[in-house]
């Protein structure tokens, strides 16, 4: 494969547009659109979809992957010899609560030991892998412990999540226990419509199906400050423990593995970071 071509599907990719890759490149639009065709020629099929944004095909998406491991070997290998190389661009998928209590001390260690670029998107731990299929991240933290195609699996631990409330919230409305009676009508605080936590919790608790009133709070610490508030109740991790909160019931706490996926690189910077966010991980357990 034409390493231009390559680096120019990941500009299209990476900008959504062919008019944006242009202006990363510093070409015209045209020598864009020339470079895509010839790698849809040497393939005979589409390797990206022409819309808004502009995203890669099946086949595309192989052809990332392969695109951003050059780019990120071929800055190992300069940096090695000491010739220089620049940073490496590291696109990472990582779920909001890590981001929020553990993960970042640990991805600024490595940042002020490598010369690195992060690009991380927050996307919950049991769909973060799409992106390594997809080409668009080169690791992740998820809870899928089967290694995806192309990739090494490392555990990192877990974190427990414990149904909590306040005080006055279970007061008003756990007056006899958090029965199944009472879960279906309390309000709930669910982080957003991909999160099953919560009624992962109820299926447990009730053993019956439960349609509580629901409010979305699609960010971590704002979704314990809603849960502090007495907006509802909600699975809150052991990571964000609040002295004003209470359990639901006793011995209530889901277990959520993490694991980091990565593609099957020997890079210096890919295994700093595993280091740096296994030993920072909450409960850590064999590798």
């Amino acid at each position: 494969m034409d390493a231009e071509h390559l680096r120019t599907l990941t500009a299209v990719v990476d900008a959504g547009s062919f008019e944006g890759a242009a202006d990363d490149l510093s070409i015209t639009p045209s020598a864009v659109s020339q470079r895509i065709r010839a790698l849809e020629v040497r393939l005979g099929r589409p390797v990206v979809v022409r819309g808004r944004p502009t995203v890669p095909t099946e086949a595309g998406a192989v052809l990332l992957r392969l695109a951003r491991q050059v780019d990120l070997l071929e800055r190992d290998a300069l940096a090695e010899l000491g010739v220089g190389g620049g940073s490496r661009r590291i696109s990472l998928v990582i779920n909001s609560d890590s981001l929020a209590t553990w993960a970042l001390p640990a991805l600024a260690a490595v940042a002020r030991e490598h010369p690195v670029e992060y690009e991380i998107r927050r996307e919950d731990q049991d769909h973060s892998a799409a992106a390594l299929r997809e080409g668009t991240a080169v690791a992740a933290v998820t809870s899928l412990g089967t290694p995806i195609p192309g990739c090494r699996v490392r555990r990192l631990g877990s974190m427990r999540y414990r149904p909590m409330a306040t005080p006055a919230y279970v007061a008003r409305w756990f007056p006899d226990g958090a029965t199944a009676d009472a879960l279906a009508s309390a309000p709930v605080v669910v982080f957003d419509r991909t999160d099953d936590l919560q009624f992962r919790w109820l299926r447990q608790r009730s053993r019956r199906p439960l349609a509580p009133p629901v409010h979305y709070v699609p960010e971590s610490t704002t979704y314990a400050n809603a849960v502090r508030l007495g907006l509802g109740w909600g699975m809150v991790p052991d990571a964000q423990a609040d002295p004003g909160l209470v359990e639901l019931t006793p011995g209530g706490a889901i277990g959520v593995p993490l694991f980091w996926q990565q593609w099957r690189l020997d890079s210096p910077v890919l295994t700093a970071l595993a280091d740096a966010l296994a030993a920072a991980c909450p409960s850590r357990g064999p590798r």
